[in-house]
């Protein structure tokens, strides 16, 4: 058709003029969804006089409404894990990281769903729940028959922080892994590990048992965190350091490529956290707020220390270590985000932004290479942040509760640490597990995809020389 038809046309306006018989505003237009509202709420009233709706019928649907969009915060915080990851590391591996990150929540979904679900919440024994797999079972097959929470509103929050268990370990290996290894190494963290420890903590395992309040991590600083950077640690160990980062016993620093992406990331990472921990609460209840607040609290001190210690130690202050510091006060809130106080989640903050700098250090002197410094903020700030309940939580603090929590950190630890082992082990014996050195130097985007992030873009080829 002729774009002349345009010329002759009446503009929208004019018809609604001529339909309204007035001057015509666009004022009107925002009567319209204000009007559909009024007509929704109208039939919902008028339904509610043949089934009135109770005060537990409303808190069911605030309840269900409220997690569910914790949970949708939480898988956002994806698109800040790839932004966050893909700044971190170099061009040539973008691509990767990217394809990584997003089909990893695909597959922690469906492994979650089919088996990792029942192992997590399912009845079955102190060690392994079981029953109900690919979501069969009734509400008390998941310890849900005293919930207001849906059975779908509960597995969607809680697949977003399978997903996330793994994500973390995208960053410990990248670069140089190979990219069906990991793949298969995620179907067994989200299927098998991370849901074994988590059913000893949240489904009502062993550990919840333990001592007179059992082993307290409201939101997962060990339960999430630290699983994904045990099993990130045992990953970074088997593959090696990538080519260049260690030579003649000095560390190579390989810097990101585009730390604007990965501020961004920082920044949708601590908005998603807003899900994370408050939604935690698995209710709309007046607890939320408070949460959120020694979440955000923590972030703002773990971000500002970590800044001030890399300024003093490096001479400058570094981005990167001020995006790290943030996700450090993050984490360590994570355990103990609903049973501090203001200032203790501002210490929990300022402590874990000091010993994220110091750690990364660490991993670099005994040749542990995590591109994004990953174990330093989620395993390191994890076990952190789970023993901190030991010592600021107002009502549970103590010698005893500390134990509990020490106990939870080693044998959740040294489980996540055997299995991922094995795990990793099998891989490399089967299919492998790393790049080979041509496919590495010359960057994962083409040997593992066939394609570049920046197609046409001037190249950064100042680490192709590197042996």
């Amino acid at each position: 058709m002729s774009s002349s038809w345009r010329a002759y046309a009446p503009p929208f306006t004019e018809i609604l003029e001529n339909f309204l018989g007035r001057r015509f505003s666009w004022g009107w237009l925002a009567c319209i969804p204000l009007a559909l509202a009024i007509v929704a709420c109208w039939g919902v009233a008028a339904h509610a006089q043949d089934e009135p709706l109770t005060a537990e019928g409303v808190k069911a649907i605030l309840d269900n409404i409220w997690v569910l969009i914790a949970a949708v915060l939480v898988i956002f915080m994806n698109a800040g894990f790839g932004m966050l990851e893909t700044g971190f590391c170099r061009q040539k591996n973008a691509v990767n990281i990217l394809t990584k990150n997003l089909i990893v929540f695909a597959l922690a979904t469906l492994a979650f769903w089919a088996i990792g679900f029942s192992f997590m919440f399912g009845g079955g024994s102190n060690f392994i729940g079981a029953g109900g797999f690919f979501l069969s079972g009734d509400a008390a097959t998941y310890g849900l028959d005293e919930s207001t929470l849906t059975i779908a509103v509960f597995f969607l929050f809680q697949a977003a922080f399978a997903g996330t268990a793994a994500t973390i370990v995208s960053g410990c290996v990248a670069e140089r892994i190979q990219f069906n290894s990991f793949l298969i190494f995620s179907l067994l963290i989200t299927g098998i590990a991370y849901p074994i420890t988590g059913h000893w903590v949240w489904g009502g395992g062993w550990l919840s048992n333990v001592g007179p309040n059992g082993f307290s991590d409201f939101a997962g600083s060990t339960v999430v965190h630290s699983v994904g950077g045990w099993a990130g640690l045992m990953g970074a160990a088997f593959l090696g350091p990538r080519i260049g980062k260690y030579q003649d016993g000095q560390v190579s620093a390989i810097p990101g490529h585009n730390m604007s992406i990965s501020t961004l990331g920082c920044l949708i990472l601590w908005i998603g956290w807003f899900g994370f921990n408050p939604g935690s609460e698995l209710a709309a209840s007046i607890n939320v707020p408070y949460i959120a607040l020694t979440t955000n609290l923590a972030a703002a001190a773990g971000g500002v220390a970590a800044t001030i210690t890399s300024w003093v130690v490096n001479g400058k202050p570094d981005l990167s270590m001020v995006i790290n510091g943030i996700l450090a006060g993050l984490v360590g809130i994570t355990a103990g985000c609903a049973g501090v106080s203001y200032l203790g989640a501002v210490i929990i903050g300022l402590v874990a932004g000091v010993i994220v700098v110091f750690a990364v250090g660490f991993f670099d002197s005994i040749k542990i290479d995590d591109p994004v410094g990953a174990l330093s903020v989620h395993l390191v700030c994890g076990i952190w942040g789970t023993l901190a309940v030991g010592i600021f939580d107002q009502e549970i603090a103590g010698f005893s509760q500390f134990m509990v929590q020490l106990l939870g950190v080693g044998v959740i630890g040294l489980f996540t640490v055997v299995l991922s082992a094995v795990f990793w082990l099998i891989l490399r014996a089967t299919l492998g597990i790393r790049v080979s050195p041509e496919e590495e130097m010359k960057g994962l985007d083409i040997g593992e995809h066939g394609m570049e992030a920046y197609s046409g873009f001037l190249k950064d080829t100042s680490d192709m020389g590197v042996s």
